[in-house]
């Protein structure tokens, strides 16, 4: 939830007219498109607290690997809206449409079809980083997978596992989204005609 909110947030601040508003969406889409999931993590758990700041792994897990997600989703978002024809833009103001009508009733139920594919790639990223969550003490799927190997030496078993558990957990997700993503694009081809 934090990663679509961060998306949709940063993605249509990155699209503002006004630069206080774009500048930050800027700031944060680069820094944490630009650094490390693990590194994000690390930091945001081992150094943080250096300047006062202590939270609990949990905590660090959803809002590291969400903001991180977020950043990517961001430009799913912005490129989605952007990809809308202008015609549509130009239609509504002749219709007396203002702005925010505009982007609410046309652009963004036009760009939502678009940012599904990419979001749902991006969902199956969020799931695979989980993983990382274990390195900052947390017990994911990957930290039982290993502490049960440790107590069974019976790495091929509980890995392929792990491995199926993930893939299941994955194709539920695809599944899903492409089933939202007929609903959504259901009636919307009108003969050839856009």
């Amino acid at each position: 939830m934090l990663a679509a909110v961060a998306a949709f947030a940063a993605g249509l601040a990155r699209l503002s007219r006004h630069r206080w508003v774009r500048l930050p969406a800027i700031v944060y889409i680069d820094l944490f498109r630009g650094t490390s999931a693990l590194v994000q993590l690390f930091w945001a758990y081992f150094a943080l607290p250096l300047l006062g700041i202590r939270l609990d792994a949990m905590t660090v897990g959803i809002v590291v690997l969400g903001l991180n997600i977020g950043a990517y989703g961001a430009e799913v978002v912005r490129g989605a809206i952007q990809a809308v024809p202008t015609a549509q833009h130009e239609a509504a103001v002749a219709l007396n449409f203002t702005e925010r009508q505009i982007m609410w009733r046309i652009t963004i139920p036009q760009a939502l079809l678009a940012m599904l594919p990419p979001f749902g790639n991006l969902l199956i990223e969020l799931l695979k980083s989980t993983a990382l969550v274990s390195l900052i003490t947390l017990s994911d799927l990957t930290f039982q997978g290993q502490l049960l190997r440790s107590a069974t030496l019976r790495s091929a078993e509980i890995f392929t596992l792990v491995l199926v558990l993930y893939f299941l957990v994955a194709l539920s997700i695809t599944y899903a989204l492409r089933w939202l993503e007929r609903r959504l694009a259901a009636g919307r081809d009108y003969g050839g005609v856009s």
